[in-house]
């Protein structure tokens, strides 16, 4: 399909903003896990602080522009961390954090793995398929029928395919668009150079 074909409907992204597709997955039973190990570790994160949230999530989300909690204010994101049903992962090599799963519960029958992801330096090393693991032991208990998430076009090329390996099904998806972070001052402008900047 090229982009006079009269079947693609083209609309201009406005300048400062960024587009997007995303892509929501899904599984509804609970799935065997293949064997799987790691040189990480994983604990469960207790009520982190915001500050210490924040600074993970930036290092695990800035070169794919996670911005959504950076944008919530100490009392919103405070809210979600300490709720009794989130709960968070942490994932460290020896005593430093490299990455977080989060597992949202907060609607009965399901959990959204709402966040996932490691620090650039520990991608591509095999650890994806371990995380994973732990994410859908935690995720599939008593009374859960559902376990969802979604991934975007500013993720990795890998996520998607990544996550159909995983067993999860492709069951919407939605175009939409962003003020660019980078412009508003919440990320660097050296964030996500795969995305270009319109000024």
């Amino acid at each position: 399909m090229g982009i006079d074909d009269p079947a693609l409907t083209l609309r201009d992204v406005p300048a400062a903003q960024v587009a997007t597709i995303v892509t929501y997955l899904e599984m509804i039973e609970r799935p065997e896990l293949p064997a799987a190990s790691s040189g990480l570790t994983a604990e469960c994160w207790l009520q982190p602080s915001c500050d210490d949230y924040r600074a993970l999530f930036r290092k695990v989300g800035e070169p794919w522009l996670w911005i959504s909690r950076l944008l919530m204010s100490e009392d919103e994101l405070q809210a979600i961390l300490h709720d009794p049903a989130v709960e968070i992962l942490i994932v460290r090599d020896g005593k430093q954090p490299v990455g977080f799963v989060e597992l949202d519960f907060r609607t009965a029958g399901e959990c959204e793995i709402a966040f996932f992801g490691l620090i650039p330096e520990q991608n591509g090393k095999g650890n994806g398929r371990w995380m994973m693991n732990l994410a859908l032991d935690k995720a599939w208990r008593k009374g859960i029928s559902r376990v969802w998430l979604h991934t975007c076009t500013q993720d990795s090329p890998r996520a998607l395919p990544f996550y159909q390996r995983c067993g999860f099904r492709i069951f919407r998806q939605q175009t939409g668009r962003m003020a660019d972070p980078r412009l508003t001052g919440h990320l660097p402008r050296t964030a996500a150079p795969h995305v270009p900047i319109l000024s």
